[in-house]
């Protein structure tokens, strides 16, 4: 039997379209927007921003998974309110992060497409429940994931039906103690190999420091991503959730510029 995910299975590049982007294609594209949905005008100056500077899609999390009991958990559906509201003033179609399955109709009713983080990667119950979803799922490898690991729980979306799954490498938790995670750039071309699924990298949480993203960004592009995914803030230091890692709109302009520029050496746009 041959798997869903593998190269076998589909000869060409799988292309994911959500609105008018091709996530997959010969476009390099570019996710961005805080990591925590705080209000509706940190919203609204964030996202107006990141579209004025080149982002195809808006992120935006309203639930969210803490280590810390006590930290800020997202807006939960207010958040999704707000994200849909502004992505459409805006323009940009929107991702948000699901943490339940019973809240994934909801979510679907707000959001262009489903983020599963990191944390549920191997949380079976959820990915076959979003396999039965007609919204495209970005699927975060697991901070202790292999490559194998990651390209499996692809397989169990992909299995109920729903054949529109993007890969997210997002740094993996080593002995390294300066970075928040270690980035693993080898996945790129690695799953590009074993599998038709596009995959983007997120240089946010992989690193940890904004001084970093945009570093990674581009050796991201040049490894062959196909898209990055930054976490922008219009105040960061006074960001509920991960302050250290977020950018300034205008850091995130020198960033898509640089991004810009390798992509156009490796002949993408």
């Amino acid at each position: 039997m041959i798997l869903h995910y593998r190269r076998e299975a589909h000869k060409k590049n799988t292309e994911i379209v959500v609105n008018d982007v091709r996530i997959g294609g010969h476009e390099v594209i570019i996710i961005a927007g805080p990591c925590a949905i705080e209000s509706e005008e940190q919203m609204l100056t964030c996202a107006r921003a990141v579209q004025k500077y080149g982002a195809n899609i808006l992120r935006g999390g309203a639930y969210k998974p803490r280590a810390n009991p006590y930290s800020f958990e997202g807006l939960g559906k207010k958040g999704l309110e707000i994200l849909a509201k502004v992505g459409k003033e805006v323009g940009l179609p929107t991702i948000t992060e699901v943490l339940d399955p019973r809240d994934i109709e909801l979510i679907e009713q707000y959001a262009d497409i489903i983020q599963v983080g990191a944390r549920n990667m191997q949380n079976v119950a959820l990915l076959k429940e979003l396999g039965k979803s007609k919204k495209p799922i970005l699927l975060k490898r697991g901070m202790a994931a292999t490559v194998q690991d990651l390209l499996f729980a692809a397989e169990h979306i992909l299995s109920q039906g729903n054949s529109q799954v993007i890969l997210c490498e997002r740094g993996i938790r080593t002995f390294e103690t300066e970075t928040r995670n270690t980035l693993a750039l080898a996945t790129i071309p690695l799953v590009k190999e074993l599998s038709h699924l596009p995959i983007i990298v997120d240089p946010s949480h992989a690193t940890g420091k904004r001084s970093l993203i945009a570093s990674m960004s581009k050796a991201a592009v040049a490894a062959g991503a196909d898209g990055v995914m930054i976490d922008v803030h219009p105040q960061p230091e006074a960001a509920l959730c991960d302050s250290e890692q977020a950018l300034l709109p205008e850091e995130f302009r020198e960033v898509v510029r640089d991004i810009r520029r390798v992509a156009s050496a490796v002949d993408r746009t």
